[in-house]
């Protein structure tokens, strides 16, 4: 598995700068999705190894990260946007393009399943069912790898509220601690909600510890409106970061 691994990476590495560009706009998207690839392969094996997984899933945890988004690359250069709603979804898309690369096939056709499973639910509102808690568990771990760096990624586009309101219901949402429809964000604010509703998604401590750590929550809260609705909504939500940080994780499978 170790020299298949390193392939991998290398290959992976290869893919990614066959799409640099002399356009500028071009460029810099595939440079910000080379760099989230890195992050979120890297965090995908610190989590594994915080969760005391053994090697082979260790390395398994590591290529779901490798190739999560490997969809991205030829989402944009066919579209010129990362926006699933106006192209197509990057994770189906991720999911086609391993099926074309004869070095996944050196895996083992379980191990090519749990792969594509996480790699297919990394970006969904909820995880599809399965009766497999392997494959539940590494969609978890990939779900939360992604999160943590998408942060990072969003984090400099953070703005003061230009006093666009919220769409109907998002605020309820946010008070109740519930996940909201993607498709209905109208405004920046609504997008600031999304992604702190994204805490509710987290699964594992380890994630929401460093969440917390790297002050992600508290600057997207001081960009919203300053009213009693949104304090409500965040009070509940730290509440909730402090006893799931305070929680064990566990490797449930």
């Amino acid at each position: 598995m170790e020299e298949l691994l390193a392939q991998l990476h290398q290959w992976m590495a290869d893919y990614m700068k066959s799409f640099y560009n002399e356009d500028e706009k071009i460029q810099a998207a595939i440079l910000l999705k080379e760099e989230h690839t890195g992050y979120v392969t890297e965090i995908s094996r610190e989590l594994a190894a915080h969760l005391r997984l053994n090697p082979h899933d260790r390395q398994l945890a590591e290529l779901m990260g490798l190739f999560h988004d490997i969809g991205r690359f030829r989402q944009f250069t066919l579209y010129q946007t990362f926006n699933d709603a106006q192209s197509e979804d990057h994770a189906a898309l991720s999911v086609k393009v391993l099926h074309e690369l004869p070095l996944i096939k050196k895996l083992s056709a379980e191990d090519q399943e749990l792969i594509f499973f996480a790699i297919a639910n990394h970006n969904k509102k909820a995880i599809a069912p399965a009766r497999d808690k392997r494959k539940l568990f590494f969609a978890r771990l990939l779900r939360d790898a992604d999160k943590l760096d998408i942060y990072r990624v969003l984090s400099p586009f953070l703005a003061p509220s230009t006093g666009g309101g919220f769409a109907p219901g998002f605020l309820a949402k946010f008070i109740a601690g519930e996940q909201v429809d993607y498709t209905r964000i109208q405004t920046q604010d609504d997008r600031k909600l999304v992604r702190l509703m994204w805490v509710y998604d987290v699964n594992f401590s380890w994630t929401l510890q460093r969440i917390g750590e790297r002050g992600y929550v508290d600057r997207i809260i001081a960009c919203l409106p300053d009213t009693p609705e949104v304090a409500e909504g965040a009070q509940r939500l730290r509440a909730y970061m402090a006893a799931k940080c305070a929680a064990t994780d566990t490797a449930d499978f």
